[in-house]
């Protein structure tokens, strides 16, 4: 039996083993498990990440509903390396707010395979746009399923006004949110002078299926080249890990209708923004294996031209790449 001072003494070190147990210690940003298995077509991109940089340079909003870690451009760079992939769209994420300089800095980093998209407000002038799209800004986010925000009539006055800033810019108009808004919102978005791109899906989910409503409208305004949509980020619409390959029907389905207007991304590093969890505590990024979801793109876009297509044709027309 042990003395109650050899008790008193492994007390501290039950404690840290104990804290060891019940604390999730960051992982970091992911990086592929699984080797691409597919012949990827030379000028591929990225069409969907996020880089998070040292908060003390780049301050995060105080209205954020998450707070990340950091996530790289070495990081990001090893990725794309592994992925066989050379282009890459830095998209702003939610936590920055309508401070651009963490994506414009990444952008500048990575140089002229790189492209952005920005978050804006009312204050932003006519002049920081210009200067942004001298920097590689190639168009304007609206975030609305980071907030859960589900009205389509603010939908529909924040999509207004986005048109309104870029309508005589060759930018576009990218929207995170969900399918009954997409719905809802089907006239704005076929009478859009700008393009339109909807991020991961346009929120469909794998177990409703195709025939789940508004994937319908989803379709059609795909079918008819009125709107893009990026077959990114699986996991946020399956269970199904670690491929995903629920997602299958859904994405074939969006390819077949209009392989011209689908694009492709990793949402590297895959941020959990649904944490549930206090806003200011570090959220620890998703473990996501990008090499073998890539490699289930492959069955969804079963051919070299559909690959082409979707990772490097439309990618080259909508960001400009190759134009200042």
């Amino acid at each position: 039996m042990l003395s109650r001072r050899q008790v008193l003494a492994m007390a501290p070190l039950a404690s840290a083993a104990a804290l060891r147990r019940t604390t999730r210690v960051p992982a970091g940003a992911s990086q592929p498990a699984t080797p691409v298995a597919f012949s990827v077509p030379p000028g591929a991109c990225d069409c969907h990440t996020h880089v998070f940089g040292d908060p003390r340079r780049f301050p995060f909003t105080p209205g954020r509903t998450y707070t990340p870690e950091s996530a790289s451009v070495p990081e990001i760079r090893k990725l794309h390396r592994a992925l066989h992939t050379t282009r890459v769209v830095i998209v702003q994420p939610s936590v920055y707010g309508t401070d651009n300089a963490c994506t414009l800095d990444a952008i500048r980093q990575l140089g002229a395979d790189a492209r952005g998209i920005a978050v804006i407000d009312e204050q932003t002038t006519d002049a920081t746009l210009d200067e942004m799209d001298g920097a590689g800004i190639r168009g304007i986010r609206i975030n609305l399923a980071t907030a859960g925000q589900t009205d389509p009539d603010l939908g529909r006055r924040r999509f207004e006004a986005a048109v309104t800033r870029i309508r005589n810019r060759k930018w576009h108009i990218q929207m995170y949110t969900q399918l009954s808004v997409i719905a809802a919102m089907r006239k704005d978005i076929a009478a859009s002078p700008v393009p339109v791109v909807f991020d991961h899906f346009g929120g469909a989910q794998a177990a409703a299926g195709t025939g789940q409503p508004g994937f319908d409208v989803l379709l059609d305004l795909v079918r008819t080249g009125q709107a893009y949509v990026k077959v990114s980020a699986p996991y946020r619409g399956s269970t199904n890990g670690p491929d995903f390959a629920d997602m299958a029907p859904l994405a074939k389905a969006l390819i077949t209708a209009n392989v011209r207007r689908i694009l492709w991304g990793t949402d590297w590093p895959h941020p959990d923004t649904a944490t549930g969890r206090p806003a200011t505590d570090i959220s620890p990024l998703r473990q996501i294996d990008d090499g073998r979801v890539f490699n289930q793109f492959s069955k969804w876009a079963s051919t070299a031209a559909e690959r082409k297509a979707i990772l490097v044709e439309n990618p080259a027309l909508l960001y400009g790449f190759g134009r200042t």
